[in-house]
């Protein structure tokens, strides 16, 4: 299926790489890094890697604003498994389109599809479709990569981590000598504002009978601390190991797009299929939520709650 893409890659000569709203490392570093990588194989070629960014990433590289055309376009799509999370693709004419994904399956809407739920992120695919082609590849191509892999399994924390991502990541760092130091400091440094504004997480975040930690970030105490109004989803990820708690979310006001954001994470109860119900998705253990307003955020915690409950009934009674 590499191949397959390759080909198209190679057919096209207008090329918009695009991925889910609400940017991580892991989906900006693979459209930053293919981006580079068809242009370092292909220079005469227009790519663009497109969609809302964060000043949080900007260690990745700076993405690129896309005028609308009438020459044939390919559209390549990663680390989203449906259609209307896909950030910034309105009024695209794409001729074809191709998805790269590892979340588990929603839907088909691209040409072609690789999909792997068991890689450990969509920058692990990418790596492998890179070593699996004639696409370049330098240095810091694949320390992108390297990073959006380590940050989407929380430096090989989580279930995702299994022996095909020590076996590729083992391959790149003696390939190409990495400074993991480096690459560490850039994913993992803080301003003292954030770890005050964690601190403040940790004092007030709300637990329910049976395990569901939640907190609602607005935007007084986004100004209060002077941090990234992505900080919340981002900080969701230190919460892992406390034994009162088997879920766990952050709930954030964005004014800029009229919606309220919820980062979830869980150690046991699987919560993808509760977060398609409130326009979102993901893992089973690492999903996102878009509502509307704190009313609906409370519904959502309510079934997050039952999950919880029937979890515990079944693991532990």
């Amino acid at each position: 299926m590499y191949k397959k893409v390759y080909k198209a890659i190679k057919k096209y000569n207008n090329i918009v790489i695009a991925r889910h709203i609400g940017v991580d490392p892991d989906a900006m570093a693979s459209q930053i890094a293919l981006r580079d990588s068809i242009i370092k194989t292909f220079p005469n070629k227009k790519v663009y890697a497109i969609g809302n960014g964060s000043t949080k990433f900007t260690y990745l590289g700076k993405l690129d604003k896309y005028e609308p055309t009438e020459e044939p376009t390919l559209l390549i799509v990663l680390d989203t498994p449906d259609k209307r999370r896909v950030d910034g693709i309105e009024g695209i004419n794409y001729s074809y389109s191709i998805k790269i994904d590892h979340h588990p399956f929603v839907e088909k809407f691209c040409d072609i599809e690789i999909m792997n739920e068991e890689s450990s992120s969509t920058c692990q695919l990418i790596i492998e479709m890179i070593y699996n082609t004639k696409l370049k590849r330098d240095k810091e191509i694949i320390g992108k990569l390297f990073q959006g892999l380590v940050s989407d399994t929380n430096r090989f924390l989580f279930q995702n981590s299994t022996a095909s991502t020590f076996k590729i990541v083992s391959q790149i760092v003696k390939d190409y000598n990495l400074d993991l130091p480096a690459l560490y400091s850039d994913l993992y440094m803080r301003p003292l504002s954030e770890i005050r504004f964690q601190g403040y997480i940790s004092q007030n975040m709300q637990v329910t009978e049976n395990g569901v930690g939640y907190i609602e970030i607005t935007n007084t105490i986004i100004n209060k601390f002077n941090v990234d109004s992505s900080s919340a989803g981002n900080i969701v990820n230190n919460f892992n190991y406390i034994e009162d708690i088997l879920v766990w979310l952050t709930i954030s006001e964005d004014n800029k797009n009229d919606t309220i954001k919820i980062s979830i994470r869980s150690r046991g109860p699987e919560i993808n299929k509760v977060a398609e119900n409130y326009r979102g998705g993901g893992h089973r253990f690492a999903s996102g939520a878009r509502v509307s307003s704190m009313e609906e955020a409370k519904l959502l915690i309510n079934d997050l709650d039952r999950e919880c409950e029937k979890y515990i009934k079944e693991n532990f009674e």
